[in-house]
């Protein structure tokens, strides 16, 4: 049918019922002034119908890129034209970064050592960027875990062998692999004491080497008897396997479940809160859920720090009627009468302006918990750290939070969860610090004061349930940051969308693009 008259803006009488109202209508010119007036409701409606039609195609779409991006890096078809051009068929190309940080060369020379698995990225880069590079990687580790994915394996998403390649496969080529573990660096000198292989020299030095959990910081349980009384945590490979086995027992049985984080900063802070959500929902699932009583125990002031998501997150655990417990921190596990004894800070009964330490005990039937985290010990002993503040003891090295710099060392880059970057500890943000560390690590090594800025970018996708993710991306003012395409919708609420960006597409794109320094 025409148009609808400009004035009246109506459509032709013997058109109104009958008109079919294509998804598509609102690409034309005049939806704005003349459409959308008239058919908005049934826009609206057909938009909604489409998007479910296409619900199982696009979930088809993330596996099939998967499997794609995996035979091409098997065979070794897979270059960064290739991996742009499958990313960009999913409208991820954007959302993971490709085009971020300006490719170019640089004839600078200098023996580069990278401390930990968590510089493999930067390595790449470098590797790509200097026209003869003199790269050499510190790591012990046998295997290189995708560790956004124990989440998934404690919630029964992902299997146990899903989420690691070895790192031999992971190490760029082109870059010299010592594969022991650094004992401690002097900075004052450029060389590092490995524990096996004697001391390494170096001109300019990529810090790296991720978060140390410190597993005797919880009293009564250690790393070895995760599991055990049924006390669980899913930041360890086996002790994800473990969570979701007692996970499934809990959800069908029924009973008192804790879930507790840690009162250190620590890497994915949202995943404490995912496993919670996603226990709750298992026994929905069950039909189960009259059985279970479930309380979040947090050390921090409030559920989460970044306001624009936290209002959901509490709509969420009220409507489920999860409880809430602020300024709490666990201090042990008894495994053998299941009972987890924790201090809750509370306002002082004769000063209200102050506050008290209360010492509890409860009993559980399943527990996850997480221990305290710090920088490894080699950092804080090397005299990298920080020296003020109120994380001092924790020992995180010292770092400006833009140039990626170490305010001491101007030849030594900081990045990852080692880091003091006061934002969150993710994969997301060593995404978009790694080609800024590389690009800035060139232009010292030039003689040039480094001009790259991180913004505290950082993505967290809490899982709210089997189907649904709240995609948190923000930067250091807390203020929310969204990649295109998500910032076409509504991320102020959980998304079936970016449910199948976390379960099917940053798998492949982490150890396919990030690692190879494509993304």
């Amino acid at each position: 049918p025409k148009y609808p008259d400009e004035k009246t803006r109506q459509p032709p009488k013997t058109c109104r019922k009958s008109l079919k109202i294509s998804p598509n209508l609102s690409k034309l010119p005049e939806f704005n002034t003349i459409v959308a007036p008239v058919f908005g409701n049934q826009i609206i409606r057909a938009k909604r119908k489409a998007a479910q039609a296409k619900e199982p195609r696009r979930q088809a779409k993330f596996m099939e890129t998967r499997s794609e991006i995996e035979i091409g890096m098997k065979y070794g078809a897979m270059d960064r034209r290739r991996f742009v051009k499958i990313m960009a068929g999913t409208g991820m190309a954007t959302f993971v970064g490709m085009g971020s940080a300006r490719a170019f060369s640089s004839p600078a020379k200098g023996k580069i050592v990278v401390v930990g698995g968590g510089g493999i990225s930067t390595a790449a880069k470098l590797l790509r960027w200097l026209e003869k590079p003199d790269i050499t990687i510190i790591d012990p580790s046998d295997m290189h875990y995708y560790q956004p994915g124990f989440t998934l394996i404690g919630g029964g998403v992902y299997g146990a062998d899903d989420v690691y390649k070895k790192q031999a496969d992971c190490i760029p080529d082109g870059a010299k692999w010592i594969k022991d573990s650094v004992a401690e660096i002097d900075p004052s000198k450029n060389k590092i004491s490995t524990l096996k292989s004697g001391t390494v020299p170096y001109d300019f030095l990529v810090l790296a080497p991720g978060i140390q959990i410190n597993w005797d910081g919880v009293e009564g349980i250690s790393r070895e008897t995760l599991g055990e009384g049924d006390a669980h945590c899913i930041y360890d490979h086996q002790g994800a396997v473990r969570t979701w086995q007692g996970m499934q027992k809990f959800a069908k049985n029924g009973g008192k479940g804790l879930f507790f984080d840690t009162y250190t900063k620590h890497k994915c802070g949202g995943a404490p809160k995912k496993i919670c959500m996603l226990a709750e929902h298992l026994s929905r699932k069950l039909g189960t859920r009259e059985k279970l009583d479930f309380n979040y125990c947090t050390a921090s002031r409030e559920l989460y720090d970044v306001p624009f998501f936290t209002k959901r997150l509490l709509e969420i655990y009220k409507e489920r009627n999860i409880p809430v417990s602020t300024r709490t921190k666990l201090k042990g596990i008894d495994t053998s009468t299941k009972t987890a004894y924790f201090q809750t800070e509370v306002p002082s009964k004769t000063d209200p302006s102050k506050t008290e330490i209360l010492e509890k005990k409860e009993g559980y039937d399943f527990i996850h918990f997480l221990p305290p985290m710090t920088a490894p010990d080699f950092v804080k002993k090397s005299g990298l750290s920080i020296e003020t503040g109120k994380r001092v003891a924790e020992g995180w090295a010292a770092v400006d939070k833009h140039t990626l710099v170490h305010p001491k060392y101007s030849n030594i880059i900081v990045l990852g969860d080692a880091s003091a970057l006061p934002t969150s500890k993710t994969s997301a943000a060593v995404r978009k610090q790694y080609p800024i560390a590389a690009r800035n690590l060139i232009s010292i090594m030039e003689g040039k004061a480094p001009e790259e800025k991180y913004d505290g970018y950082a993505a967290c996708p809490i899982v709210t349930d089997y189907g649904h993710v709240l995609m948190c991306e923000f930067d250091y003012a807390k203020e929310p940051e969204i990649s295109f395409p998500l910032s076409l919708f509504d991320m102020s609420k959980e998304s079936r969308i970016a449910w199948f960006l976390k379960v099917y597409a940053l798998k492949p794109m982490y150890f396919y693009g990030m690692l190879n320094g494509l993304v």
